[in-house]
């Protein structure tokens, strides 16, 4: 860490739930600006909403592959993790169109009676507590710690070694090195719970991938496509749910909001995805020719990063998108990035937000911040940015 630039971390810090206001600044001078990094990387952060889907949306032009990575800051071609992330098209579109089916939305509403029970079943104990009750740690991290283990198949008690794991990779204070760690650790674990569902599988997508198309998918892609499910939808979801709860408790009238009918609690959603972007950054893209985007000239193998949080925060989605408005109408936002590696879990996650947050209003209708707000402690540096704890009181 101590060898990268302050501009260059920037983008990954905030001021409370806000994205730091230089890069607002930067946004509305140079959309596109220069980015200093190590080891003679070329690099440009692209800071406007119309420029980050323009760069997202390049599919020929730009290369998500991790080999685009290797030989930078140590980073080896053993510690690629998988999935759909770090993969460029044919492979992204095989392994993209296996995935799919299972996330559609008639795939999905299978989950919802598992998610009422998760978020109930974590009420009552939350009920139970004597004192303060770590809404992080006892609401927000279980739910889909225990939805995405349901989704897939893996035994629930490994729970924690998941979300140790997920934390770790999205947080850079550690450096690249553990980031990485981490994910070889998880990819570890899964390789192994892939080769039982190959001998005996399930009704987890692990389980209906290896029936419905085990010839298709060798064992490492199949661990590298349930590794990106886990932690994409475990970390991210798990910091809107207590992001999201710090700005209902920062703002009590939202209890009301939040109470009403599913219209008002869809725009109170979709305003919190847009207003919070846990997911700062999105995968990096590698420039594969020389190529001009918004009238700036990029050359072949510079790297592009795109500030999701800062985007979404651009003036030309609406008014005040610096603030959070629980009655906007819903904008193309880009909390869950944008073209072909647009979150795959995206209606899962949603589907998750909005089942917990009325849940838990209506539980807990004087539940209230058990330290002053500006004692909250976030993280200081991370892709997906959170909170350390979110201490209240529930009566």
């Amino acid at each position: 860490m101590s060898i990268i630039p302050e501009n260059a971390l920037r983008p990954l810090k905030r001021d409370g739930l806000d994205p730091v206001a230089e890069l607002g600044r930067i946004r509305a001078e140079e959309p596109i600006s220069k980015l200093d990094l190590p080891f003679g990387m070329n690099a440009w952060l692209v800071t406007g909403y119309d420029e980050a889907k323009a760069v997202l949306g390049k599919v020929t032009e730009f290369s998500s592959d991790f080999t685009n990575l290797v030989g930078n800051a140590g980073v080896t071609e053993d510690q690629n993790p998988g999935g759909l992330g770090f993969a460029d098209p044919p492979v992204h579109t095989r392994l993209r169109r296996l995935l799919t089916p299972e996330f559609t939305m008639r795939r999905l509403s299978r989950l919802a009676p598992r998610i009422d029970e998760i978020v109930a079943d974590q009420l009552d104990a939350m009920e139970k507590a004597d004192g303060p009750v770590d809404l992080w740690e006892a609401f927000a991290l279980p739910i889909p710690s225990l939805t995405i283990c349901e989704l897939l198949g893996v035994p629930y008690e490994d729970r924690d070694d998941f979300q140790r794991l997920s934390t770790a990779r999205f947080d850079l204070f550690g450096g690249a090195g553990a980031s990485l760690g981490a994910m070889t650790e998880s990819l570890s674990y899964l390789d192994d719970i892939v080769k039982k569902q190959r001998e005996n599988p399930g009704d987890g997508l692990l389980g209906m991938l290896i029936k419905e198309h085990g010839d298709e998918i060798d064992d490492r892609e199949l661990a590298g496509l349930a590794d990106g499910v886990l932690t994409g939808g475990l970390e991210t979801t798990a910091s809107m749910l207590a992001l999201g709860a710090l700005v209902l408790l920062k703002d009590r009238s939202l209890f009301d909001t939040v109470r009403g009918d599913d219209d008002a609690v869809h725009k109170f959603v979709e305003e919190l995805l847009r207003y919070l972007t846990v997911v700062q950054m999105a995968f990096p893209r590698f420039a594969k020719e020389d190529m001009e985007v918004a009238g700036v000239r990029i050359a072949k193998g510079d790297i592009v990063l795109c500030s999701l949080s800062v985007a979404n925060r651009d003036g030309v989605l609406g008014e005040d998108m610096e603030k959070f408005d629980a009655t906007r109408e819903p904008t193309s936002h880009l909390a869950f990035g944008w073209g072909i590696h647009r979150c795959i879990g995206a209606e899962l996650a949603r589907m998750e937000l909005r089942t917990a947050y009325p849940a838990l209003v209506r539980r807990f209708p004087e539940m209230r911040l058990a330290i002053e707000p500006d004692e909250v402690g976030f993280r200081k540096v991370s892709i997906v940015y959170g909170v350390d704890a979110l201490p209240v009181l529930l009566d």
